[in-house]
């Protein structure tokens, strides 16, 4: 290949040449984050708290106090084993779900049969190229949008444009700072120096309204914004007080 060869000429071939300047695996949500989660979620009697078959305790207070549409179509994003999606369905969402790794995905899938939910829609790949059957009256996020390397928020500000119907609601649970190393706190420039992200990125309170917020593209107004709360054993719900949840609507 030439080396002077110069192939820079849309924002995507910016996006993509970012993607490169971290190790394989390191960005968990390419082709190679593929096969690092799948390494993670092979061994399922790993003591990994959202492993459990239990959804967030912010989506239940979301429906018992009727935050959300009684109802719809919702896209999970970062599904993970399903959980946050086989509750949606029960509660009378469309659902569609979507995670990089395949064995994710047949863990989601096994479970949606076992819960007799097998109408909801499994996708396996990258939420930001995959065909999605929106607008969506609801898209939530827990754990996906921390693993993004900081130049892939473009992508994902651009995927929610896309896919939230007017009036939709966005809910959002990612690492908290100030947490003790359950998230970076590295300014960004520096993951790219690293070329790996710390295990994923922790954000404040001000830099989640700075991006998702009133006056951002699309335009998102706030509902609410706090810490998880943390769960018991016993809670029907998952909760950890290291993560913050957030819940924003669509003008």
């Amino acid at each position: 290949m030439d080396a002077t060869h110069r192939d820079i000429r849309t924002i995507d071939d910016v996006l993509h040449l970012l993607d490169g300047l971290f190790s394989p695996g390191a960005d968990r949500w390419t082709e190679d984050g593929a096969a690092w989660w799948d390494g993670f979620y092979a061994d399922r009697d790993r003591p990994v708290p959202f492993f459990v078959a239990r959804p967030d305790e912010n989506l239940l207070t979301y429906l018992d106090r009727g935050l959300l549409p009684a109802g719809g179509k919702a896209l999970d994003l970062g599904c993970g084993p399903g959980r946050n999606a086989l509750h949606l369905a029960s509660a009378g969402f469309d659902v569609t779900a979507v995670d990089l790794s395949p064995t994710a995905i047949a863990w989601a899938e096994e479970r949606a049969r076992d819960a007799g939910a097998e109408h909801i829609r499994f996708v396996c790949g990258d939420a930001f190229t995959a065909v999605l059957d929106g607008p969506y009256d609801l898209v939530y996020d827990s754990g996906c949008f921390h693993h993004l390397p900081p130049h892939r928020r473009i992508s994902y500000l651009a995927l929610l444009d896309r896919v939230l119907a007017p009036g939709g609601h966005f809910a959002l649970t990612t690492f908290a700072a100030g947490e003790g190393g359950m998230g970076s706190e590295l300014p960004d420039a520096d993951f790219y120096r690293k070329g790996r992200l710390e295990g994923g990125l922790a954000y404040t309170d001000t830099s989640l309204r700075a991006l998702f917020g009133d006056g951002t593209d699309p335009d998102l107004t706030e509902i609410e914004l706090r810490r998880m709360r943390a769960q018991s054993p016993d809670s029907p719900a998952f909760g950890e007080s290291f993560l913050w949840t957030a819940l924003f609507r669509r003008r």
